[in-house]
């Protein structure tokens, strides 16, 4: 079995694996809240002052807004709407990369998901538009923080922008997802070094183990984030035949209602 190492010295199996203001009602129902999630890690808890991207449902930006806020599912049934991103990481072996989320993680902690999602920052580098540079931007940062990737051996010029979603997902009773989310998509053999604080394992799986995987949740006998069902569901499996012309399926200008 081949295995990633972390910095931490952990290992990690390799499986052959607006410019508005956000809504003051959010802000006071944030405000009043007494809850701490104290199963997080102080890094964890440092992020969730991250200032997001607030949108309405057609992707247009609103304002900004706290990780923290726009998770928790009291804002979220007042309808605060971030933007998000979602990694689909190849290897030359058309194999894709699907990690298993920390166990310190805000949302579905544990559970597996796709190689890498996160969220574009308010900020003028990545709010920019054109070519979803922004967002890609934001995906090159996560993949370098998230999974170690060398800076040197990805850029922006490697993530290509495939299509967005929109969902809603609970985690729990108090936080969850409600996301605009882009579908990016790189095929680039990378070297990994996984930070234990954000990932506790991952593997490059072919399309029958990703299906073997999605079964064994829906028994059941494993946790999927409901994210990674949706990319595997509505795109990956149309898309993974065609790889080398992946770009035939490309919809900028469409939002999927999932």
């Amino acid at each position: 079995m081949e295995c990633i190492f972390s910095e931490s010295g952990f290992f990690f199996p390799l499986c052959i694996m607006f410019v508005i203001q956000v809504h003051t009602g959010w802000l006071q129902l944030a405000a009043m809240s007494e809850v701490h999630p104290d199963w997080l890690s102080e890094h964890q808890l440092q992020r969730l002052k991250e200032m997001l991207v607030v949108v309405d449902e057609d992707d247009k930006v609103l304002g900004e807004d706290t990780k923290r806020n726009c998770h928790l599912n009291e804002n979220i049934k007042k309808g605060l709407l971030h933007r998000a991103f979602s990694v689909v990481l190849f290897n030359t072996e058309k194999k894709v990369l699907i990690q298993t989320r920390s166990d310190i993680k805000l949302t579905f902690p544990g559970h597996f998901s796709d190689s890498c999602s996160s969220h574009p920052l308010y900020n003028p580098a990545e709010l920019e538009e054109k070519d979803a540079l922004g967002v890609k931007r934001a995906a090159l940062r996560r993949l370098q923080a998230e999974l170690g990737i060398p800076q040197e051996q990805l850029s922006t010029e490697d993530i290509v922008f495939m299509t967005r979603y929109f969902y809603k997902a609970k985690s729990d009773q108090i936080w969850g997802e409600h996301e605009i989310c882009y579908l990016l998509l790189v095929k680039k053999n990378v070297t990994i070094h996984p930070d234990p604080d954000e990932v506790d394992s991952c593997c490059y799986l072919a399309q029958e183990e990703l299906e073997e995987l999605l079964e064994k949740a829906a028994r059941g006998e494993a946790r999927v984030t409901p994210w990674l069902r949706i990319i595997a569901e509505r795109f990956l499996y149309k898309w993974w035949p065609h790889l080398d012309e992946v770009t035939q399926f490309v919809e900028l200008h469409k939002i999927q209602r999932v």
